[in-house]
């Protein structure tokens, strides 16, 4: 096959056994790679009864057919289990140079399962994996890990790792590549998964190459979109995604105080990427094959590590009210050594501190005060979140099972959606977010359906969108929802990055680049209808775990409580009536659960047993 490899490891690491799973062309132009693929092969070795943090819970990588390539952004890949913070379906992409060198080894991807009855780390290079001693690793930080594996296997490898974090299977630990960069498969416990079974890294390399159906056509689409991309991107270059910090404060979408509050402009400047730019820039990061390069490297007193993205200075700052700069940069490099997910543990804390603010927890629960804007206290909890000391025991599960746990009416400060925390972006801000969260497969997440920037300033015809959407506005919201989240799957399978959607890489060029890669012609419905597939075999999965149109819903605070000022300042959002327009448009049932005929249609009758678990 041209643009894959057509082999997927199967690794045990309870029998330090290997196999080696085929696929052919049909498969593949089936579910392309990436999210597709690995949310096929999660069905396919999970059952609903499968425990997260069991040794049955499979955890899976998976490329698409782009990486390696040079089509610019493409140096992504995707990892996919059950979530351990939500209990339900999980996928988290993740940038670097990691992908590429997993391709480069043999295989498109992995799927590990059982557990390792000591620390282990799995070295994968030329089709051939091995099973190597980690008792040297466990304990060390991201950072440390990944120079430990680098000086014994060389610079030309790939290295996924955890930290303290995910070794202490907290459910808020993610999994982290390339060092101090840290570019992180984040969100929902992945790095709780991965050290639920001592898997400590993966290292990945090697010589192998794929062929592209059409080289040259390839090589003049990549040349002409890398200079549009680097034209349209240059602010994100400048200034990272925390660029856009103080815009987002102005339209009211910025999370402050722990979702509270309307505004903080008399603060905002002070956490922006130009003031970044301006005291603790030491240069920007680009993932493999990424001329837009948004990634932040800071030197905080001598110490050259990956700077804050928009979501940390927003959840680690504002959402606490922290408004030092240092301190939040601080916080990013310990959870990013650490190996803990930015955006919930800010939540997290911001919950904390409004229990604190409110009686619900007092000093000796947090050992000492936890005011709003205490960037110490951010610290000592991010500390103790990772290591479990005390009550970072229960906020490192996140804030819905904290607030179980803690009672005394907490629930109702808790931000969460099907238990994970709300990312920074308002739904009373961007109406099509509320749908978007609500019915996102792995609880809140702006990335599943990645519609709000078309309510800001974009048009794209290709989905029915030749203007700008009013974002104040629910009429038509659901089903935009679910076009974007249908679109999205496509771009998770085939592994770019959403930015470069966001700068005009539009569906003709990604059919285009498909083409020209693998031979596979998608007409735009083919590719809308393949992206159908994906993001139904998603929600199957959440459907044979329990879940059901009752989790699809929003905090208290996000549907009743409007922001008190600024740019949002009164709305909410209508829930229900995007709800009954995104049911409606999939043509699922009206509990909010596809039926066995929408899975025939797109070919994945073979999974109708999930909707009965």
């Amino acid at each position: 096959m041209y643009g894959y490899n057509g082999k997927v490891a199967l690794v045990d690491l309870a029998n330090r056994a290997t196999r080696t799973i085929d696929y052919d062309e049909e498969f593949a132009r089936k579910f392309i790679g990436g999210s597709g693929m690995g949310s096929y092969f999660l069905l396919k070795y999970c059952t609903p009864n499968t425990e997260p943090l069991s040794q049955d819970n499979p955890l899976i990588y998976m490329v698409g057919p782009y990486q390696g390539t040079g089509i610019p952004t493409s140096g992504r890949h995707q990892v996919v289990t059950r979530s351990p913070l939500t209990g339900a379906f999980l996928e988290s992409d993740a940038g670097g140079t990691f992908g590429f060198f997993l391709k480069r080894s043999g295989f498109d991807g992995l799927i590990i399962v059982g557990k390792s009855d000591k620390p282990v780390y799995l070295s994968i290079f030329n089709g051939s994996v091995a099973f190597n001693d980690a008792q040297q690793l466990w304990g060390l930080d991201t950072v440390e890990t990944e120079g430990v594996l680098k000086k014994l296997y060389g610079r030309a490898v790939g290295v996924s790792c955890i930290g303290p974090a995910g070794e202490n299977m907290v459910p808020l630990a993610g999994i982290f590549h390339d060092g101090p960069d840290a570019r992180a498969a984040g969100r929902g416990g992945a790095g709780a998964v991965m050290g639920s079974k001592n898997l400590k890294a993966i290292v990945v390399g090697g010589d192998r190459t794929v062929e592209s159906f059409h080289k040259e056509r390839l090589a003049a689409s990549v040349k002409e979109k890398v200079k549009l991309l680097k034209d349209r991107g240059y602010g994100l270059s400048l200034y990272g995604t925390s660029g856009g910090t103080a815009l987002a404060e102005e339209l009211g979408d910025l999370p402050i105080k722990n979702w509270s509050l309307g505004s903080f402009k008399d603060k905002v400047t002070l956490i922006t990427g130009q003031r970044m730019a301006e005291t603790i820039l030491a240069g920007n990061y680009g993932c493999m094959a990424c001329p837009i390069r948004c990634g932040r490297v800071v030197d905080l007193d001598g110490t050259i590590c990956g700077g804050p993205e928009y979501e940390t200075v927003a959840m680690l700052g504002s959402n606490c009210m922290v408004d030092d700069l240092n301190v939040i940069a601080e916080a990013n490099a310990l959870c990013n050594r650490w190996g803990l997910d930015t955006i919930s543990t800010g939540a997290v804390i911001a919950f904390a501190m409004e229990l604190y603010e409110r009686g619900i927890l007092v000093d000796s629960d947090v050992q000492g005060a936890l005011r709003w804007g205490d960037g110490r206290g951010v610290l000592r909890l991010i500390s103790m979140i990772t290591f479990k000391e005390g009550i970072g025991a229960i906020l490192g599960q996140g804030t819905k099972k904290a607030s179980e746990h803690i009672g005394k009416g907490s629930a109702q400060f808790a931000i969460h959606v099907k238990g994970l925390e709300l990312p920074a972006h308002d739904p009373r801000c961007f109406k099509s977010l509320a749908s978007g969260y609500a019915t996102s497969v792995r609880g809140a997440c702006h990335l599943n359906s990645y519609s709000y920037p078309w309510e800001r300033s974009m048009t794209f015809p290709e989905l029915g969108y030749p203007d700008t959407v009013d974002r104040k506005e629910d009429k038509g919201k659901g089903i935009m929802t679910a076009k974007f989240q249908n679109l999205c799957s496509m771009v998770d399978s085939l592994k770019i990055c959403k930015f470069a959607v966001l700068l005009g890489i539009d569906i003709a060029t990604m059919c285009d680049w498909l083409l020209c890669v693998t031979g596979f012609n998608l007409s735009l419905e083919d590719f809308l209808q393949t992206g159908e597939r994906i993001y139904t075999m998603k929600k199957a999965f959440n459907v044979g775990v329990g879940l059901a149109r009752e989790h699809d819903t929003l905090p208290e605070r996000i549907l009743k409580e409007p922001r008190d000022s600024g740019g949002s300042q009164g709305l909410l959002p209508d829930l229900e009536r995007q709800l009954e327009e995104y049911y409606n448009f999939r043509g699922w049932k009206a509990n909010g659960v596809p039926g066995k005929e929408n899975l025939d249609k797109l070919g994945i009758g073979e999974f109708a047993h999930w909707l009965q678990a």
